[in-house]
């Protein structure tokens, strides 16, 4: 199924929520609708007007929002208080505040897919399904993969050298060392962070396309995941064995070439939850900008409102 036209929200807000954070949240659709949340990946992604499309206006109450520090939200690129937990609270919090009794549906990609089942773990009553795109399962060998010689850099040896090239000489890890290089705000910081995101974006879909472009929401997307994988995701208990109690319905959406997320995470998922079903998509990599990929997410909204 194609993706629904393009529409604007009816109702955009910065919500306060707390420790010096505004949330940029934005609603769309049908007011009175079946009221569905969509979460970024990440983390520092922010959110994207695609994600208004996935879902039939007519039919729902889309919200979506800029997680701590990434998008429209402020202050932006801070580490401050910027945690899973908080992260997790944050959803909660906007629930509350836009008096949602229970979302019909949490839709999550990449590092929302973590997101998303941390929520649904926290809060299971206020969760009605799961829609889950490119799953990251946020272990240290999921980490690993991305930002070390044994991964992605593997497929992408051109591109893991112009990240490593970017980056001037130190010890520690690369993680490390980016961290250090954005931190000191010098002439080569801003630099350094599109690097960081030209990488990722590099892999995100199964043809790169001539020319990617990295946007200017590459601060946040570079300090913030730097800041996640260096604390392991702030995750205080593996996230996997944890998910056979979500007992609600899940469809899970995965391209077969996800060069960002490797597909073994997303089978592994669906073998720990006991009501999911997933569905390949064969001919596609990560991003849900991907038409196989938004297609297959329509198909799942569907499927899961018809349940």
């Amino acid at each position: 199924m194609p993706l629904f036209p393009p529409i604007e929200p009816y109702h955009r807000e910065h919500l306060n929520v707390g420790d010096g954070h505004s949330l940029y949240v934005e609603q769309s659709g049908n007011p009175r609708g079946e009221p569905v949340v969509a979460l970024h990946g990440g983390p520092g992604g922010g959110s994207s007007p695609l994600l208004r499309r996935l879902f039939d206006p007519q039919r729902y109450r889309i919200v979506v929002f800029d997680q701590r520090g990434a998008g429209r939200s402020k202050p932006y690129a801070t580490t401050h208080a910027n945690t899973l937990p908080h992260l997790v609270a944050d959803i909660e919090r906007i629930r509350e505040h836009l008096r949602v009794p229970r979302w019909a549906l949490v839709l999550g990609g990449s590092w929302g897919v973590t997101l998303a089942l941390s929520y649904a773990l926290a809060y299971p009553a206020a969760v009605g399904a799961l829609v889950l795109r490119g799953v990251f399962l946020c272990r240290q060998q999921d980490q690993d993969w991305l930002y070390t010689e044994h991964g992605a850099a593997r497929f992408r040896p051109d591109g893991w050298q112009r990240l490593l090239d970017a980056l001037p000489e130190g010890e520690g890890t690369l993680l490390q060392r980016y961290q250090r290089a954005l931190d000191g705000a010098g002439p080569d910081s801003e630099r350094l962070a599109r690097e960081w995101t030209f990488w990722e974006a590099s892999l995100s879909t199964l043809v790169p396309p001539p020319h990617i472009n990295v946007d200017h929401n590459a601060g946040a997307m570079a300090s913030l995941e730097i800041h996640y994988f260096l604390n392991g995701g702030f995750l205080d208990r593996p996230l996997l064995p944890r998910c056979p109690a979500i007992e609600c319905p899940v469809e899970i959406v995965h391209g077969r070439y996800d060069m960002v997320c490797p597909p073994e995470q997303a089978w592994l998922l669906h073998q720990a939850l006991p009501h999911s079903r997933l569905n390949w998509v064969d001919a596609a990599g990560h991003s849900s900008a991907e038409p196989a990929i938004s297609d297959a997410l329509v198909q799942a909204v569907q499927r899961l409102g018809d349940y």
